[in-house]
């Protein structure tokens, strides 16, 4: 490992890529908006992972396998810039990474984000972004929380982006923001949010939940009404440990009989100052999509990640004779194609009739035997982390991390193509109507 400094920070390199981790990018007040940070003078240190927010084990640990141990706090507004150690100021093109969770976990410092094989293959700059998640993130309730502080971090990052990325080796004007699961929901709330102009010019949505949609502030805020009857004390003096409690009985509550309500418990408000409501952000979308270039798809079997692992209804579906597993794979065909599928052609179709460059795709599994298929995350593997640190995620299962890496050659030199210049080489574009997607991996 080398010391590489950049932007007054020290950072590592190992193999030609250099990281910088732990930047922060903003500090906040418990449910108070993200403020900015002033320069520093000097050089600092930028060698140790950031914390990740307060949460709870992920509820897909048992599909998607764990991280490797991270530190949690409330003050984790933080983000890792990766970059090519010869890259000189400006002169690459950047995509900003948000992950997924729910909302509720992940976090842009765990190892399972990093951007080393992407940078390293592709010649763009990672910016991997930690966010406010649950209550601290999301939550509103009157007098308390406004809702949408995650959203506002994440706007609070992309400016930062903007604003140093270049001493980095990042082009500001060649920004790509990108996001899984619930980071690309965060993406489309962008597309359509005033703050946003200017902050980014291509976007990558992977797996959005397009059929649960953002919460309107009376349901968010019978959420944030549950919330304070499990908290039973005030929110903005409770300790982190009583308030992520709180969060996870509510979760509970809400999930209904047999957790089948798997819609995340706190989103995105719209009809609000920062998100705006359906109309006036249909109306953003369409005036941006003639100038902003998206890539989106889905899995081929997105739901195998919440119905085919430990489930407190489909186990016992399952072990019904003849007709468990047809019932099974039914209802995750059904409920995937209305809360992730079908939602895809329908957004490229509203971009591209607005004069939008699109391009769709949809990922198969990654080997036949895989005990998952082609689940919710198995594209993540494919991006992100060493293939060594998804060793014990089931779902990539049976490949060695050899035959992993190799595998997502292919998926990286796309992504790569698409940040680089919002293309994707011959493959042909979205037409409205259409259901032909590129197939991966």
């Amino acid at each position: 490992m080398d010391d590489v400094v950049r932007g007054g920070l020290r950072g590592e390199s190992a193999d030609g890529v250099v990281a910088f981790r732990g930047i922060r990018y903003a500090r906040a007040e418990r449910f108070g908006p993200p403020e900015r940070v002033p320069a520093h003078d000097g050089t600092r240190d930028a060698t140790s992972r950031g914390p990740s927010a307060p949460q709870l084990p992920a509820r897909l640990a048992s599909v998607m396998g764990t991280p490797a141990p991270f530190e949690q706090s409330e003050d984790c507004l933080t983000l890792t810039v990766t970059a090519p150690v010869r890259a000189v100021p400006g002169g690459c093109a950047v995509l900003v990474w948000l992950h997924g969770g729910a909302y509720l976990t992940g976090g842009g410092e765990w190892n399972l984000y990093d951007a080393d094989r992407l940078v390293r293959e592709t010649g763009i700059v990672v910016v991997s972004v930690s966010y406010r998640l649950g209550v601290l993130g999301y939550a509103r309730a009157p007098g308390v929380s406004p809702g949408n502080l995650g959203l506002l971090d994440q706007l609070t990052a992309l400016e930062w982006v903007r604003d140093n990325i270049r001493a980095f080796g990042g082009d500001p004007a060649r920004v790509t923001v990108a996001g899984q699961s619930a980071g690309a929901q965060s993406v489309v709330a962008l597309l359509g949010i005033v703050r946003a102009e200017g902050l980014f010019g291509r976007a990558i949505v992977q797996s959005a939940p397009f059929g649960v949609g953002f919460h309107r502030p009376a349901d968010a805020e019978r959420v944030g009404a549950v919330f304070l009857s499990e908290l039973g004390g005030d929110p903005r003096s409770a300790a982190v440990a009583e308030i992520i409690a709180a969060q996870g009985r509510t979760a509970m509550r809400l999930a209904g009989l047999g957790g089948l309500n798997s819609a995340p418990p706190f989103l995105p408000v719209c009809e609000t100052e920062v998100l705006p409501g359906d109309e006036d952000w249909r109306r953003l979308v369409r005036e941006r999509a003639a100038r902003t270039p998206v890539l989106v798809g889905s899995t081929a079997a997105e739901m195998r990640a919440f119905y085919g692992g430990p489930h407190p209804v489909f186990d016992r579906v399952r072990r019904m004779p003849v007709v468990g597993a047809r019932l099974t794979a039914a209802a995750e065909r059904i409920v995937g194609r209305k809360i992730f599928e079908d939602g895809v052609l329908q957004f490229a179709d509203l971009l591209t009739e607005s004069g939008g460059t699109v391009f769709c795709y949809r990922f198969g599994a990654l080997h036949p035997d895989g005990p998952f298929g082609a689940c919710h995350c198995v594209e993540l593997p494919l991006l992100f982390g060493a293939a060594d640190d998804w060793r014990a995620a089931p779902m990539v299962r049976p490949l060695d991390p050899a035959r992993l890496d190799e595998l997502g050659a292919r998926t990286r030199r796309y992504w790569g193509e698409f940040v680089r210049t919002g293309s994707l080489g011959d493959q042909p574009r979205h037409r409205p109507g259409s259901p032909a997607v590129l197939e991966l991996p």
